[in-house]
């Protein structure tokens, strides 16, 4: 996710945390410190309620943490790849592959809310018990609070619309039932629009009320409408690529440099000839080596293109999309990242043998548009 910064590693796995997060920790630990804490236990001093505020509001992090710690480490027990885990203002993101199986994406989808309602119960266990010894009214409510907060966490992520678990739940439970795994997901992220619009609606309604706290209901809702689009659109993808392979897409031959060049011969022998955004490079065997974008070369100030080589301002291969011609080219397409964007290198015992891009699948997609076909079976 932009915007995000790398600050650990979790079940193996790495730990990314988005600027919002900080702000989350702030506005968590003022609500508890300045406004809750106040009310239910009164006539503690301003420095009690501000620690137990923070205190209340890290815990509730952690929570947030274990929540998504719960679905990557199902997912990697499942044989999932997981990419990475990023805590963001609206709780949190696990990048994985697909799951194989609907047991396997069922049991992924249900773990994160099950971990925060198990927290909430035992959160709320302590806080009632604590309840019962004097003097310990702070810590009793910053416990009870941390409770309710993560049995609204499991339930709210219930409910039945992508991206929320309860709508990967519901792709599961589908997928399972009828056997068809584009089907759910194209139901599934329907239900995440309806859904995300009648929380729109109903924020609106809300604010007009004069509840501002409408407008955080507004915003959620936008965000699941926006997520359950994108993913309707992936299904649907994913159905008119269905049986397709990577070598009945790609495009070859595939305009190449050498990776050993500098920069400045590159731009005068290759850049300057090519109508691509991006080049395939090849080291002194013939084999790919990476990925240059002719936007990163145009950012090398000119006095360094003499001495700085085309392959230190590149991808790496190892950090590029990479895909056989026999690959599935569905199972292809989850492999592209941020640094390459939409391309695939396709190679074939060691050698560079085609590229996919977005309009490669954009023409296959209507080729077989015009065609009628819809899948293969």
């Amino acid at each position: 996710m932009n915007g995000s910064v790398r600050i650990g590693r979790v079940v193996g796995v790495p730990l990314r945390m988005h600027w919002s997060v900080p702000l989350l920790v702030v506005l968590f630990a003022y609500g508890l410190g300045r406004q809750t804490l106040p009310v239910i236990a009164p006539g503690r001093s301003a420095v009690v309620y501000a620690v137990a505020g923070v205190v209340g509001a890290a815990l509730l992090t952690g929570s947030l943490l274990l929540h998504e710690t719960a679905h990557a480490a199902i997912a990697r027990r499942k044989q999932i790849s997981v990419e990475d885990v990023t805590l963001w203002a609206l709780g949190g993101m696990t990048r994985m592959g697909r799951p194989q199986t609907a047991a396997a994406a069922f049991a992924v989808a249900v773990s994160g809310p099950l971990t925060s309602l198990l927290i909430g119960g035992v959160a709320l266990g302590a806080g009632f018990g604590l309840s019962e010894l004097s003097g310990w009214a702070v810590p009793t409510v910053v416990l009870v609070w941390l409770g309710w907060a993560n049995v609204f966490l499991g339930v709210f992520n219930l409910l039945p619309a992508v991206p929320l678990d309860g709508g990967r739940v519901v792709q599961a439970l589908m997928w399972w039932r009828t056997g068809d795994r584009d089907r759910a997901d194209l139901v599934a992220s329907r239900g995440g629009q309806v859904m995300g619009g009648l929380m729109v609606a109903a924020g609106w309604f809300l604010v007009l009320r004069g509840a501002a706290s409408g407008l955080w209901l507004a915003f959620i809702g936008l965000f699941i409408m926006v997520v359950a689009g994108a993913e309707r659109r992936r299904a649907t993808l994913q159905a008119s690529l269905r049986g397709l392979r990577v070598s009945e897409a790609m495009s070859s031959p595939v305009v190449t440099g050498a990776d050993w060049l500098t920069v400045q011969r590159f731009i005068d022998e290759v850049a300057v000839q090519t109508g691509h955004s991006a080049v395939a490079l090849l080291d002194f065997e013939g084999r790919p080596s990476g990925l240059v974008q002719l936007r990163r070369l145009a950012a090398i100030p000119v006095a360094q293109r003499a001495e700085l080589r085309v392959r230190d301002v590149a991808t790496p291969l190892s950090q590029c999309a990479v895909a056989a011609p026999d690959d599935l080219l569905i199972e292809a397409l989850e492999k592209p990242s941020l640094r390459t964007g939409m391309r695939i290198l396709v190679v074939d015992a060691g050698h560079l043998v085609g590229i996919v891009t977005a309009k490669d699948v954009s023409r296959m997609m209507q080729r077989r548009t015009l065609s009628g076909r819809t899948g293969a079976g």
